[in-house]
């Protein structure tokens, strides 16, 4: 098995063509098949040394390589972790020893290099790629809660110096196309086509046959210098105290572990000699690897996303369909933003407003955007002028006669949303996609005005939409799986992430969110200094505080969720208490402070300056109230946490997948956790170990924490989710 997966050919002039092709997978990976193939190849190789003029490294398949088995990454332990050790250090030594072959290796990159694919490219001598922008390089390890252990950290730092590599590849794990990484000197040569890879490779290695520079790496001549210094040089030392500050600015205080681990392998491998580096290197990604943040970020931003991106949530047996025409109602932010994803992705958009004056204020909102991107050089005019001629802004419904998908974006009122779907169905085709952008409204409900009510879907876009990658789709009573699966085929015809939910007031992503931004308003109300509510959250890894987030959302909007929820809670025979946080946010709103749109809430905007906490929220509330930063830290994700697992409960969840996704792309749960499902069941202890948790919360805090009966009946299986 191990000859086939790496094929040795050497021609007549002594070069060595390895062609990596694992013969039991669509990619190449460091998997035991690799391994086994990788150590009989460089034995091969130093036993006809002498017979070798140079070795290329190529691959067979679509990608070059695509780096570490994540199955098996995932499934390291405290307990299997000295094995995992000695197992990395082995696929090192084999690359060190190809790196001091004393011939010279060429990597022939025909493809994606990602993670340890470019770490195995970085252990050759010269690396020549495709000039192809759809080939993506880079070791992005860091949003996997990983770092590059094969290598990459301790060769990069000596090529690049500390700061270029940390910045510009390791601490947010960028990818680039290798135009891109020939500028930032980590390819050497680019070629055209795929074709012209390995006789572009033979032909550096003819040109330095007996070269013995051509077959060293630096850092393997005595007396190299790292490029920038190190902290031994005392230029680099009096900056050095920048590196840890300026990454707890970027993190925001997350208790994220990989790239401190990263900056630290990085500051302490450039003091020490390579193979003392790459063991240090060893040694963090297999501390990282045995903890469960890992996990967690495998689990969420590689088998959760996949799963999605790969159909898992498309119902069966439905064709797949692209749009070619879309309709959208409503010129507002939400409207012009979808209509902008839309003609991105070459699809030609009816954009319908009241007024031709709305439509064409929306239009412009495209073009700003559009303008933005060629002042950037992100796309030149000619490409952004034919973006925006897909954009027709109109008054009239007759317009829409031929879309194939209609999405509505009005406002959250369901008069007006009836309103304008009887306009729309009356001139639209019998086939075309009914989609509601609502985010809070039941679908059953708007169902009940629709004349094809199986054709009619909940689309939820997040805001920004140009820039939120999540859309959630909501099925109704009636929404058959035909309308799901095309609504399924346009969220990712726009470039966007589908997670399917069902149906109820306010779904998933709204229902959890309104928790966290309430929990901040509670403990506002309970005495606790402001700033301290805010910093906890950031701490805890949420991209932003919940004061702040409830006055981008308003604090009017809340309260007309909650006057929502109280009707239903009415009409059910029964009565919603309000709590602290809800009177704080009435008292605050009743002296005009509604939210960022309103210029003042929990935070004042002055005008061209930074937004402030109100001060009288710490005058007036602030009691001097204390608890343990954990505690609220937990209180924030154990409070989305439980109404995720409600959710489950109620069946308007039932995968895992559409959970962590939506949670981390959808309402900003925090990555390092892998979502609020994964959040439960990775918990130390497991699920049991959460509920034990969320008991001792509710103890303290209130019976909001306290976990129900279902989800302690699933503390047996361990899992949420009946699907699996």
């Amino acid at each position: 098995m191990s000859e086939n997966m790496i094929r040795y050919e050497r021609d007549d002039e002594g070069i060595v063509t390895l062609t990596m092709d694992d013969p039991g997978a669509g990619a190449n990976t460091m998997n035991d098949t690799y391994i086994a193939a990788m150590g009989e190849t460089v034995d091969r190789l130093e036993s006809e040394r002498d017979e070798i003029t140079g070795v290329v490294l190529t691959s067979a398949k679509k990608t070059f390589f695509a780096g570490g088995n994540l199955t098996d990454l995932q499934s390291v332990t405290e307990e299997t972790a000295g094995e995992f050790f000695a197992g990395i250090e082995g696929i090192k030594s084999q690359l060190r020893r190809l790196e001091q072959l004393g011939k010279p290796v060429v990597a022939a990159i025909n493809g994606a290099a990602l993670g340890g694919g470019l770490e195995l490219a970085l252990a050759t001598h010269h690396r020549i790629a495709v000039d192809d922008p759809k080939i993506k390089l880079g070791l992005p390890e860091v949003t996997l809660g990983l770092l590059p252990g094969g290598g990459g950290v301790t060769r990069l730092v000596r090529m690049l110096g500390i700061q270029e590599a940390l910045m510009g590849w390791l601490l947010q794990g960028q990818q680039y196309a290798p135009a891109q990484a020939k500028e930032k000197g980590v390819i050497d040569q680019l070629v055209a086509t795929p074709e012209e890879l390995v006789p572009a490779a033979k032909q550096w290695i003819r040109e330095h046959k007996g070269d013995e520079t051509a077959a060293t790496k630096p850092w393997d001549v005595k007396g190299y210098k790292i490029p920038g210094g190190t902290p031994s040089v005392p230029k680099f030392a009096m900056n050095l105290p920048a590196f840890p500050a300026n990454l707890r600015k970027t993190l925001k205080g997350a208790p994220t572990k990989s790239p401190r681990a990263i900056l630290s392998a990085a500051v302490e491998g450039s003091q020490v000699d390579f193979d003392t580096a790459s063991r240090i290197e060893s040694r963090y990604i297999t501390e990282l690897a045995a903890g469960r943040e890992s996990t967690a970020m495998i689990q969420a931003f590689f088998f959760d996303l996949q799963a999605i991106n790969s159909g898992k949530l498309r119902p069966e047996g439905v064709e797949k369909r692209k749009v070619a025409k879309v309709g959208i109602l409503g010129a507002g932010m939400m409207g012009a933003g979808i209509a902008y994803s839309a003609a991105m992705s070459g699809i030609d958009v009816v954009l319908k407003d009241v007024s031709v004056e709305g439509a064409d204020k929306g239009k412009g909102y495209s073009e700003k955007l559009l303008a933005k991107r060629v002042e950037r050089g992100k796309m030149d005019q000619a490409k952004a002028d034919a973006v925006l001629a897909r954009i027709t802004p109109t008054a009239e419904a007759a317009d829409l006669a031929d879309v194939d998908v209609v999405i509505e974006a009005v406002f959250e009122d369901y008069e007006l949303k009836k309103k304008v779907f009887a306009e729309v169905e009356a001139v639209v085709g019998p086939d075309t996609l009914l989609c509601s952008n609502t985010s809070t409204l039941p679908i059953t409900s708007l169902q009940e005005f629709a004349t094809r009510p199986k054709d009619f879907i909940g689309l939820h876009f997040f805001s920004p939409v140009d820039k939120m990658q999540l859309v959630e789709i909501i099925r109704g009573e009636q929404t058959s799986d035909e309308a799901t699966a095309r609504a399924i085929d346009i969220v990712q015809q726009i470039r966007k992430i589908p997670v399917v939910v069902g149906d109820g007031r306010g779904f998933y992503t709204s229902r959890v969110f309104g928790t966290l931004i309430l929990e901040g308003a509670t403990a506002v109300a309970e005495g606790i200094d402001p700033m301290v509510v805010e910093r906890a959250a950031t701490t805890a890894g949420f991209p932003a505080p919940p004061l702040a987030m409830l006055d981008e959302v308003s604090l009017t909007l809340t309260q007309h969720i909650r006057a929502e929820a109280e009707k239903a809670a009415a009409a059910e025979g029964t009565r919603l208490p309000k709590g602290p946080g809800e009177e704080l946010i009435d008292t605050l709103v009743a002296e005009g402070r509604k939210g960022r749109a309103a210029g003042a809430g929990m935070y004042d905007y002055p005008e061209g300056q930074p937004k402030v906490l109100w001060p009288q929220l710490r005058e007036r509330f602030a009691t001097g109230t204390e608890i343990p930063l954990r505690d609220l830290q937990d209180r924030y994700l154990f409070i989305m946490a439980l109404e995720t697992a409600g959710c489950f409960e109620d069946g308007v969840l039932g995968d895992a997948e559409s959970a962590n996704i939506g949670g981390i792309f959808g309402i900003g749960f925090p990555p390092h956790t892998g979502g609020p499902a994964t959040f439960m069941t990775n918990y130390e202890g497991g699920l049991a170990g959460f509920v034990a948790r969320a008991d001792e919360l509710a103890d303290t805090y209130g019976e909001r924490f306290r976990p129900s009966q279902w989800l302690r009946g699933r503390v047996a299986s361990g899992t949420l989710a009946d699907r699996v």
